[in-house]
């Protein structure tokens, strides 16, 4: 996750920011939106800059309102990442916070939201979140996934994908460049028993999707192109 790029637009973290409200579900801090009568669940796994970043809880709020418990861990346990401590380089910050540590805890949130009713879950992984998403989409314990802007994921973890996938990438991404985004797609339209879409978004850059500057009328209106990409993919497989 090396260069520039995965930590563009930094949101101001807000622990107040959002509709609904933080308790603790499966041993991690979680943004909750939605009622937890509905037994349609989407977890949503955050970037390096963690869950209390405003844009990321206004879509939790967003797929909330169409029916969905929605559930954003901590998976950063109160340690997003801060691009200005030139001391910790992403790099470093990484070494502390492993994705597979984030699929282990994604496990444990998925049996809490399971343990509430839900009978279908879903999960968006954004940025580092991706891989995480990813792992669970290889071993059957969603519904269905949506990446965006991935990093991190390869080529092996889509090969191993069971559960319907969506993977919306940027036009400019190192660390997901559209050539890679096509390599995926050729690999899951190799494997027709997988539900799978990929879409590259033209004009935009790693991280648009939840770092947006909501100011930027043209900037919101193609985050939200995707947000409707994503959510019409869980109305479609998480039923």
């Amino acid at each position: 996750m090396s260069g520039p790029q995965c930590c563009e637009n930094p949101p101001a973290l807000n622990p107040a920011s959002g509709q609904g409200h933080v308790e603790e579900l499966g041993g991690l801090k979680s943004y909750v939106s939605g009622s937890s009568a509905s037994n349609l669940a989407i977890v949503l796994v955050c970037d390096v800059f963690g869950y209390e970043a405003p844009n990321l809880r206004k879509l939790a709020d967003k797929v909330a309102a169409t029916g969905f418990y929605v559930v954003v861990p901590d998976f950063l346990g109160g340690d997003p990442y801060v691009p200005e401590n030139a001391e910790r380089p992403i790099m470093e910050w990484i070494k502390d916070h492993g994705t597979d540590k984030g699929y282990e805890d994604a496990k444990r949130i998925i049996e809490a939201v399971k343990g509430k009713g839900a009978s279908a879950i879903g999960a968006a992984g954004f940025c580092w979140g991706a891989k995480v998403v990813v792992q669970l989409a290889k071993t059957g314990a969603i519904d269905a996934a949506v990446l965006l802007h991935p990093s991190l994921v390869s080529v092996d973890d889509i090969q191993g994908v069971k559960a319907p996938i969506a993977i919306l990438g940027a036009e400019t991404d190192h660390r997901s460049p559209p050539e890679l985004l096509k390599q995926f797609e050729e690999i899951l339209a190799a494997t027709p028993e997988v539900d799978a879409r990929v879409k590259i978004f033209p004009k935009v850059s790693h991280g648009w999707t939840v770092r947006y500057d909501v100011a930027d009328e043209e900037a919101v209106k193609r985050a939200e192109e995707a947000h409707s990409d994503m959510l019409e993919w869980f109305v479609k497989f998480v039923k």
